[in-house]
């Protein structure tokens, strides 16, 4: 009986780790993107006057690949939790899109390990 329990278990733990991380990847990408091509002359605070000193060598059209895997993650992660007998192909999804939004996108070191995190306890559970 504990085999079930042990199941549901990853299962929502796949769901709230992979919507974490889905939901941070397209905060971060949209935040860049959004000062990217923001107020201070096409660069962000960061980036234009601030910490970086105007040293933007980031294309312009570099964080919405974050926002896309973001996107990715958000519905996969979704459709995981909705039908939990597709979590497989879906932790797949959830899996590639973690693992370019940590090679290509802006969403952050982190949200990409939560999304691989989460992908591969997608991956990991069976279907019933």
């Amino acid at each position: 009986m504990t085999g079930g329990r042990e199941e549901s278990e990853r299962s929502g733990a796949a769901c709230i780790v992979s919507l974490l991380a889905g939901v941070w990847m397209l905060a971060a990408g949209a935040m860049y993107g959004g000062w990217h091509m923001g107020s201070y002359g096409g660069m962000g605070w960061m980036w234009g006057h601030g910490m970086m000193g105007g040293l933007a060598a980031v294309p312009s059209w570099w964080p919405w690949l974050g926002v896309a895997a973001g996107v990715a993650v958000v519905l996969a992660a979704a459709m995981a939790c909705v039908r939990p007998r597709q979590s497989q192909p879906w932790g797949i999804v959830i899996l590639v899109a973690s693992v370019a939004n940590l090679f290509a996108g802006m969403g952050g070191f982190l949200a990409s390990a939560l999304g691989i995190l989460g992908g591969a306890l997608a991956v990991a559970r069976r279907p019933e």
